[in-house]
């Protein structure tokens, strides 16, 4: 139950709540009211009573006419004078109550709203109209059930309202998470939700000067690393042939390959970068990502079908690179083997399974074993891809070969 209800929205739990609430209420009400016109009865019914027995025990007595007048009106009842309308009643009305005392006989009897007293004793008869409001009690219990009903209205409107900012401050974080990096927090206000507003909206100021912060800086340093790698490229093609030369050589290639990887994950990366999407034949992609790696053709066995696929060919084609670059460089063999259907594209290589989970190595700079060349940014890269054209990264180890698969 508590877990049930921690996953249920704020706005879903007042709704519940209140409608729980006027339930609960609209429940009582129906049994205070059942309970009350009972008592209202039984409060007749002895009132009547009362009634009977002093008009009957004081009927010798002759009281003056003044001495009925001040009876009747403090019990606030009349008397019917009218043999034809006594006659009318006792045939018509419904006798809802009948006694006996040592004073004499009582009847009340009723027709609609109204009811009536019929005193007997010796031939004295009295036929008495009850002109108390019988419904006085009942008003009174619906207008304040009524006026408890209007601020039960009016608090839970409150509360819907003071909630509004929370949902419209949902949605922005939302559109936060999904990349919106230019949203603005409009929330103003002094209570909780306005503060928590401001505090988010500093947090997104403060991580959009961050992030151009770290753009700017990769760019100019990988603009400034060119030109000093370029003239020690150039220097170097005058130096005599032998190890060293080579050794400079590789170096000078290995940070220009870095820069072109940086320069992918600062453009990867960018929040608002969108993939330039088109059809491209599976074949030529894969020619592409081989002619980008510079690798002997010979190593790798092409198993493709003919499928054409909507996709970025230039992203795709750079994460199939790093894949195979990944495979040839851990391969046991130094081979690998590209595998092609409509939904997968599957890079296998004979090694040992990875050490550590496949989120490990989806991290930069993240490398199985020190000593092998490269950077240790080739998943990242692949990883950042499969997001951005919706396809999704897996890895396995099975019969010997390490299998990375993108499923489109």
């Amino acid at each position: 139950m508590l877990k049930i209800m921690r996953n249920i929205s704020v706005s879903t739990y007042i709704n519940t709540l209140f409608s729980l609430v006027l339930s609960l209420f609209i429940l009582a009400l129906f049994f205070f009211i059942s309970w009350d016109k009972e008592r209202q009865r039984i409060d007749e019914l002895n009132r009547y009573k009362l009634i009977s027995n002093l008009l009957l025990s004081t009927a010798q007595l002759n009281p003056t006419k003044e001495e009925k007048e001040t009876f009747y009106k403090n019990f606030q009842v009349n008397p019917v004078s009218i043999n034809e309308s006594r006659l009318l009643i006792l045939s018509k009305g419904t006798t809802i109550f009948e006694g006996k005392s040592v004073y004499g006989k009582m009847q009340i009897f009723s027709i609609g709203d109204n009811k009536y007293i019929y005193l007997q004793r010796y031939g004295y008869k009295l036929m008495l109209k009850d002109t108390k409001s019988q419904n006085s009690r009942l008003h009174i219990t619906i207008l304040v059930a009524l006026l408890i009903g209007i601020l039960f209205f009016f608090l839970y409107i409150g509360m819907i309202r003071k909630l509004s900012p929370l949902k419209k401050l949902n949605k922005q974080i939302e559109e936060f998470a999904n990349g919106n990096m230019n949203i603005k927090i409009t929330q103003k206000s002094n209570d909780e939700i306005g503060k928590i507003a401001q505090s988010f909206d500093n947090a997104i100021h403060h991580i959009r000067t961050l992030l151009d912060s770290k753009n700017l800086f990769m760019r100019n340093m990988m603009h400034e690393l060119k030109t000093p790698i370029t003239r020690g490229r150039i220097a170097i093609e005058m130096v005599e042939d032998g190890m060293s030369k080579e050794t400079l050589i590789r170096a000078f290639e290995r940070m220009n390959e870095l820069i072109a990887e940086l320069a992918h994950i600062e453009r990867l990366t960018t929040q608002d970068f969108r993939p330039l999407m088109s059809e491209a034949n599976i074949d030529d992609i894969i020619d592409d990502a081989i002619s980008l790696l510079l690798c002997n053709r010979e190593q790798l066995l092409i198993q493709t079908e003919e499928v054409t696929l909507f996709t970025d060919k230039k992203l795709l084609t750079l994460a199939i690179k790093n894949l195979l670059d990944n495979a040839l460089k851990y391969s046991d063999d130094e081979r690998a083997t590209v595998i092609s259907h409509k939904n997968s594209i599957k890079i296998i290589s004979k090694g040992k399974s990875l050490e550590y989970p496949l989120e490990y190595y989806l991290e930069p700079f993240t490398q199985e074993e020190k000593r092998n060349s490269g950077f240790g940014l080739g998943l990242y890269i692949v990883n950042n891809i499969a997001q951005r054209l919706n396809y999704t990264l897996n890895y396995y180890h099975k019969d010997g070969s390490n299998i990375f698969e993108l499923q489109l």
